[in-house]
Parts: structure tokens; C-alpha cells; sequence
């Protein structure tokens, strides 16, 4: 256990070599494999072991700057492989974009760049991820363990214990509380000694081997907090973590950034910015082109039924809200007379309401009214995934009766959403509702949209809700 914690910089070191090494070895050995002996490829060209050469070196630079290389104790795996992942992606740009300003790009076997890349992808990502695996399992079972002591043994500090307790695969260990409160010293809190005071808490950190200390105080005693750091640092080299006490706070997305060199806590956020975005509308422009295409047989059948069934247009536009408040005008198949809200204004949809027509209603119960909202998604209007967009007369309403309901407009609107495919359309309870948008909010990820979309799919457009 002791040479484990005396020498976990190495494994950091051995990736930084390996990863490299795994370029260049995996590059030739794609030549090997699909290249050599075929005619002009009797050895290794020039040309193909300078691309690995600058592949490596892009490597060593990129890699470092998406701090790959970091301590990943306590992080998600997957977070972990979307840094690697990037990290990857920024070098092959780069690698892309030398190739097409030295006129290049034909120079070289497109069977070999692919299997060169992905293979190199594949590995890095497996040996990390293996490597992280057997580090938790370790840890579990009581190998490299990392002490740590709390500074404060409030709410927020008992808070931190139970979610240590909860994920014994970080390997943290906590040995002691401080705090200042008279009160709480020589007791125990969560099983763990409340020692001293915060002024000893130096002196503790040195003689007891302490890896970490957490800084747990309430954000009003800033002075206390800040002597207790300075006086860790003129002691001790032991990492200081400060979790600040915002749990009182409403909290969406929240996350950590800089602003102006200024460290920024974004107490409520959206999920879709940089490399997100990016990806969420490549997927929703792919997926609607296609979508529109392979149901372009269907959508023709679904207009011809609407003319057929009543006098006026196919389609029924409709004032929405979406992303950061923006209004649109949403696409549906008509499925109610166009005098339907004439005399009654707009009205919430019920399933006592018997103004759709009797092929409208046939629309409405397998959701094939919303179809046309392929075309809002690539317009921009809408996403294929996110909370369902809501008319403005609704959304001044709802705004005041239904707490958070305004952070569902944290994302774009979806055609389809978390609440949806669990039955939560319709006239069903808002809060419940808004509690699973908000929920698809702060755990967006590109996975999580195809299992809602093939959840849509199979349970999601014909539902009791549907009307």
C-alpha cells in the first residue's frame, strides 16, 4: 500500500510515454498489416513515418494541454474517456489540416489512416480504462488509500462523508473533523473524531501523514477559511479542496469555469455549449435529413388523410417557446378544424377534449402529428431530444405555479423527451414533469438522447397520455 502511494506519479509517467509509443507502434504496424509487399509499399515510405512522427509529437503537446495526464482519482470513467476522446480528435484535426495545406491528403491509403487512428483510439482509451478499473478495485479493498481531514463538521462536511462512504473506489479515507464549535469537540460525527479546533489543524496534517484537507465552512466565516489555508500551506504540502456551501442553492447543470482570469461557480447552466453543441446538432440534422427521407412516404399518406378529413391546410403552425426563451412557429399536422380556437381561445389539452377530428385523433393518439417536426429540428427551431416546448400563453402561466419550470428552456425544445417516454405527456402533474426535464438536463449526454429516442420508439408514441 505504502509503494502504491509513494508512487503514483508513475502511472501518470507511464502514460505520458505510452501514449506515443502507442502512435507510432500502432502506425507501422497498420503498414505492416494492410500495406507492405503490395506494389510501391516494398518498405516503409518516407512519407508515412514523418506523418507518425508529427502525429507523435501532436500527441505529446494536445494531450497535455486537455490535461489528459492529471490525477483522475474521484472522476467518472466517462469523463475521463471524453477528455481522451477529444484530446484524440483535436490531433487528427490538426494532423487533417497539415495534410491539406501541404497538399497531401492523397498521398496516403486511406485503409491505413483509419485503422491507424481508430486502433490508436481504441488502445489508449482500454489501457486507461483498465488501468483506472484496477486502481478502484484496489482501492477497495483497502490498497492506496488517500487521509484526508474536514474542516468543518456541519452539514456540508457530514454531506462529503456519506458521499466518500458511497464511493469507496476514490480510496479516500477520512481520519478526522475540525471545527471550531465548543460543542462538537472530542465527539464523533458520522463515527469519525471531531478534533480540536481549527487552529491545530496544521500541526495534525503534518504529523499524521494527512493526503488532503477539505475546506467544509459555511461561505460567511471567508476570514476563518482563509487563515486556516494560509497556515496549511506554510506547513504542509498536502492538497487543500474547498467544497463550497451551495447545496441551499438551486442548482442545474451547475459547473466551474474562468471568466475574465476570475474562477466562476455557474450555479445553474446549459449542458449545450462548446463540443456538445457541436455534437447534439450534427446528430439532429443527420437523424431529421434521414427521418425525413425514409418517412417521406408516410408524411404524403398522413397530408392526403388531413385534406380528406376536413376543409383547410395540411399543416398547423403553432407559437412555441424553445432555447433561452426564443419563440417559433412549430409544425404539426392539422388534427382539429382551423375554427377549432376561435371562440374559446387556447385551451390545454385534455382528454375531454373532443375538437380533433376523427382522423386528427387517430394522429394525436399515435403521435404521428408531431412528424413534421423533423423539418422545425433542421431549421434549428427544435432538437430531436429535450423537454417538449409549450405555447407563451402556458409558459406565464406555468412559470409562477411551477417551481423551476423555466429551466426546462435550458436547451432546445425536443420532438421528444425524458418525461415523454415515462408517460409524463399530456394532461398529467407539471411538477413531475419539469422534474424529469430538469433531470435530462443535468445528465445530457449524446447516449442518453438515443436511449430516449429508441425508447420513443418503442413505448413512447402510442401512450393512455396521448390525446
Amino acid at each position: 500500500m505504502g509503494i502504491l502511494k509513494r508512487n503514483a506519479n508513475l502511472f501518470l509517467i507511464f502514460s505520458q510515454i505510452l501514449n506515443p509509443i502507442l502512435v507510432s507502434v500502432i502506425g507501422y504496424l497498420s503498414f505492416r498489416v494492410y500495406l507492405q509487399g503490395k506494389p510501391g509499399f516494398e518498405i516503409f515510405p518516407v512519407r508515412y513515418q514523418i506523418a507518425i512522427l508529427v502525429a507523435l509529437l501532436f500527441t505529446i503537446i494536445v494531450f497535455s494541454q486537455f490535461a489528459v495526464y492529471r490525477p483522475w482519482r474521484g472522476m467518472r470513467l466517462f469523463q475521463e474517456v471524453k477528455t481522451i476522446s477529444l484530446a484524440w480528435m483535436t490531433v487528427l484535426l490538426g494532423l487533417v489540416m497539415l495534410a491539406f495545406l501541404t497538399k497531401t491528403t492523397t498521398e496516403f491509403s486511406r485503409v491505413w489512416t483509419i485503422s491507424w487512428w481508430t486502433t490508436t483510439w481504441l488502445s489508449i482509451v482500454l489501457i486507461r480504462v483498465s488501468i483506472q478499473i484496477s486502481m478502484r478495485f484496489m482501492r477497495t479493498r483497502g490498497w492506496n488509500k488517500r487521509q484526508i481531514v474536514i474542516a468543518g463538521a456541519g452539514a456540508l462536511g457530514q454531506r462529503i462523508v456519506q458521499r466518500i462512504r458511497l464511493a469507496e473506489w476514490t480510496g479516500l479515507e477520512v481520519a478526522a473533523f475540525f471545527d471550531d464549535d465548543a460543542f462538537l469537540r472530542d465527539q464523533k460525527i458520522e463515527g469519525i473524531p471531531v478534533v480540536n479546533n481549527l487552529d491545530e489543524l496544521p500541526l495534525y496534517v503534518v504529523n499524521n501523514e494527512i493526503d488532503q484537507v477539505w475546506m467544509a465552512l459555511p461561505l460567511r466565516a471567508d476570514e476563518r477559511l482563509k487563515s486556516t489555508i494560509t497556515s496549511i500551506h506554510e506547513l504542509s504540502s498536502a492538497k487543500v479542496r474547498m467544497v463550497p456551501d451551495i447545496y441551499n442553492f438551486p442548482l442545474h447543470n451547475y459547473s466551474v469555469s474562468e471568466v475574465a482570469g476570475l474562477p466562476v461557480l455557474n450555479l445553474t447552466d446549459s449542458p449545450m455549449f462548446g463540443i456538445n453543441r457541436v455534437v447534439k446538432t450534427i446528430v439532429d440534422i443527420s437523424l431529421s435529413a434521414l427521418a425525413l427521407i425514409i418517412l417521406s412516404p408516410l408524411l404524403l399518406l398522413i397530408a392526403g388523410g388531413v385534406k380528406l378529413s376536413s376543409a383547410g391546410p395540411v399543416f398547423y403552425l403553432q407559437e412555441r417557446i424553445s432555447w433561452n426563451g426564443k419563440r417559433f412557429k412549430m409544425l404539426k399536422f392539422r388534427s382539429m378544424p382551423v375554427d377549432a380556437e376561435d371562440t374559446v381561445g387556447p385551451q390545454w389539452t385534455a382528454a375531454s377534449d373532443h375538437r380533433a377530428t376523427r382522423f386528427g385523433s387517430l394522429l394525436r393518439r399515435t403521435s404521428l402529428d408531431e412528424l413534421p417536426q423533423f423539418i422545425n429540428v433542421l431549421k434549428g427551431d427544435m432538437s430531436i431530444v429535450g423537454p417538449r416546448p409549450e405555447r407563451p400563453v402556458f409558459v406565464e402561466q406555468f412559470r409562477a405555479e411551477v417551481p423551476d419550470y423555466m429551466q426546462k428552456h435550458l436547451v432546445k425544445a425536443g420532438i421528444s423527451g425524458w418525461a415523454q417516454v415515462n408517460g409524463w405527456r399530456g394532461d398529467t402533474d407539471l411538477k413531475t414533469r419539469i422534474k424529469y426535464d430538469i433531470y435530462y438536463i443535468e445528465n445530457w449526454s449524446v447516449w442518453f438522447d438515443f436511449k430516449i429516442m429508441l425508447l420513443t420508439i418503442f413505448k413512447g408514441l402510442v401512450n393512455k397520455n396521448a390525446y
